[in-house]
């Protein structure tokens, strides 16, 4: 399983418009919504904020992985969202958050969805990968980054 595989051009959005994180997640969810990868986008919304009051997915160093395993979702995809401003993601290290990946799985993808985890948060974990994603001016470059990187 490939970090690529689960993300295409047209579930990145290069530039969020909100400013909180409950609207970028709305954002992504919407991404998710519009190229048809939810049965139901309130059910999966409801299983995202769910899962962020537990614990929020601010991984830290500007990161985000939003995730859920829920039945409202079509199939294992990746919508990724750019913030250059930031957004206040309650991170573990009280940072401001620029990429959020949000990861969506069926509930019978339980391993590629915790490989996708885990991939995510290799890859991102390195700043040079982050920095050339904050940096990249079209969705396919985003994509052949984190391809290069996986």
């Amino acid at each position: 399983m490939k970090i690529t595989s689960l993300l295409q051009p047209e579930l990145i959005k290069l530039e969020l418009t909100s400013a909180t994180k409950q609207g970028a997640i709305d954002e992504l969810i919407d991404v998710l919504n519009v190229n048809e990868r939810l049965h139901d986008v309130e059910k999966f919304r409801t299983a995202i904020l769910a899962r962020e009051a537990i614990c929020s997915t601010g991984i830290g160093k500007g990161i985000a992985i939003p995730h859920s395993r829920d039945e409202s979702i079509r199939e294992v995809s990746i919508a990724l969202g750019r913030s250059r401003e930031g957004i206040d993601f309650q991170a573990l290290d009280n940072g401001n958050v620029h990429l959020i990946l949000l990861l969506a799985a069926p509930m019978s993808a339980g391993g590629v969805y915790l490989q996708a985890l885990a991939r995510l948060s290799r890859v991102l974990r390195n700043p040079q990968n982050r920095q050339k994603i904050m940096e990249a001016d079209a969705e396919q470059l985003i994509i052949d980054i984190l391809g290069g990187a996986d």
